[in-house]
C-alpha cells in the first residue's frame, strides 16, 4: 500500500470498500500538490491545471480538455454543451448521468432523457434506433446519445469497442453526438488492454475521473475539440465549477496518471480474488464470471441488503445497499489483499450466524 501522510489514515480495522472514490492522497502525491506551480484557471492561465488538461486530451486523442471539480459536473457541461433545453438524450436506463446526478439533466441542463435497458450497461445499436425521434414539432428532438464505460450499475461493466463503434455509425446516419461518461474509462483500459483513445475516438466528448481507481482526492477532465471546449468552458462557469488557483488539485491528478494508472490492475485482481471467496459461502449470492472491473455486487438469500450493510459496519466492512437484492463493493489503492481476505472472513462470520 502506498504510504499515507500523517492524519489521513482510517483506522486500521476499517476496510472501506463503499466506492473507489474514498481513496486518500499518498505521501508522494500531497508532495506534489505542495510544490505546484499555480495561476488562475479563471483567467486561463495556471500552468499546472493546463499541463492536466494537455496530458488528458493527449492521451484520449482529443484536441482540448477541461479540468473540473466532479464527475458529475463534467458529464452535465458535456451535455449542456451538446444540447439546447427541449432536446433529448438516449441513454441506458441505469446510467449514472440519469440515476446519481440530482435531476441535472432536467433541472440544469433542461433536456430529457430517453431510456433504453441494458444488459450489464450495455445497450445496442438495435435497440437506440427505434427510440431516435422523428423529426416534427410533436417531440423533442434527438440530439446525444451518452455511454457510461465501465458501467456502476452494471457491476463495472466494460462496454464492448466493437458495439461502441457500430453505434457511432448509427449516430452518424442521424447526425447524433455522442458522449462518454467514463469516469471508469481507466478501468475498462486496463480491463481490456486497449488504450483509452481507442475507445475515445468514437465520441464527440469523453469525460475522465482522477478521483477514483487513479486516487486523486478531487477533479475530472472533460475532452473533446477546440471548438466544444471553448463552449464547454462557459458552461463550466455557470454551473460554479471554474476555480482559481486550482493547479494545487491538478497536480494530484497529473502524478495519479503518472503513478497509479497500471496499479488498477491490483484492483481488478482483488475484485474477482473478493468475488471468488464470498463464491464458496452459502447463501451468497454472486456471479464471479461477471467481476471484469473493480466492482462487484452479492447479496445473502432471504435478508435485504441494509441489514447485510448494517451487519458488517460495526466489523470494520463497509459497504453500500446499492441495488434491489444487493450490497456493493469496490477495490482500491487503499484495501490491500490482506483487507480483502479479512473482509470475506468477515462476512462468512456474519452470514454463518444469520
Amino acid at each position: 500500500m502506498p504510504a499515507r501522510a500523517p492524519g489521513t489514515m482510517k483506522s486500521e480495522t476499517i476496510i472501506d470498500l463503499r466506492s473507489d472514490t474514498v481513496t486518500r492522497p499518498t505521501l508522494a502525491m500531497r508532495k506534489a500538490m505542495a510544490e505546484a506551480v499555480v495561476g488562475d484557471d479563471v483567467l486561463g492561465d495556471d500552468p499546472t491545471v493546463i499541463a492536466l488538461q494537455e496530458k488528458v486530451a493527449r492521451r484520449l486523442g482529443k484536441e482540448a480538455g477541461l479540468f473540473v471539480p466532479s464527475g458529475t459536473m463534467a458529464n452535465q457541461v458535456a451535455i449542456r454543451t451538446h444540447t439546447e433545453p427541449g432536446d433529448e438524450i438516449i441513454m441506458e436506463a441505469s446510467a449514472h448521468p440519469f440515476l446519481f446526478e440530482s435531476g441535472a439533466l432536467g433541472g440544469i441542463c433542461g433536456v430529457q432523457a430517453r431510456l433504453v435497458p441494458g444488459e450489464r450497461g450495455v445497450i445496442t445499436p438495435e435497440q437506440i434506433e427505434p427510440v431516435i425521434r422523428v423529426r416534427a414539432p410533436h417531440f423533442p428532438p434527438t440530439k446525444l446519445i451518452v455511454l457510461e464505460n465501465t458501467h456502476n450499475q452494471g457491476g463495472g461493466s466494460v462496454y464492448p469497442l466493437e458495439i461502441i463503434r457500430s453505434i457511432r455509425t448509427l449516430a452518424d446516419r442521424h447526425e447524433l453526438k455522442m458522449h462518454m461518461d467514463g469516469a471508469r474509462l481507466w478501468n475498462a483500459c486496463i480491463a481490456s488492454g486497449k488504450q483509452p483513445a481507442d475507445y475515445a475516438e468514437s465520441f464527440d466528448s469523453v469525460s475522465v475521473c482522477l478521483s477514483k481507481g487513479l486516487g486523486a482526492p478531487v477533479g475530472s477532465v472533460l475532452t473533446g475539440s477546440k471548438t466544444f471546449i471553448d463552449r464547454a468552458r462557459r458552461f463550466r462557469k455557470m454551473f460554479g465549477g471554474a476555480m482559481r488557483q486550482s493547479g494545487i488539485l491538478a497536480a494530484a491528478g497529473i502524478y495519479a496518471l503518472e503513478h497509479h494508472y497500471e496499479r488498477i490492475r491490483e484492483d481488478h485482481e482483488n475484485a474477482k480474488h473478493l468475488a471468488n471467496r464470498l463464491s464458496r459461502i452459502k447463501r451468497i449470492r454472486i456471479r464471479p464470471e461477471d467481476v471484469e472491473t473493480n466492482i462487484l455486487f452479492f447479496g445473502v438469500e432471504g435478508k435485504p441488503p441494509k441489514w447485510l450493510e448494517q451487519e458488517l459496519k460495526p466489523r470494520g466492512v463497509w459497504v453500500i445497499a446499492a441495488r434491489p437484492g444487493e450490497v456493493r463493493a469496490i477495490t482500491h489503492l487503499d484495501v490491500d489483499r490482506a483487507g480483502i481476505d479479512r473482509a470475506a472472513e468477515i462476512i462468512s462470520e456474519i452470514v454463518a450466524h444469520a
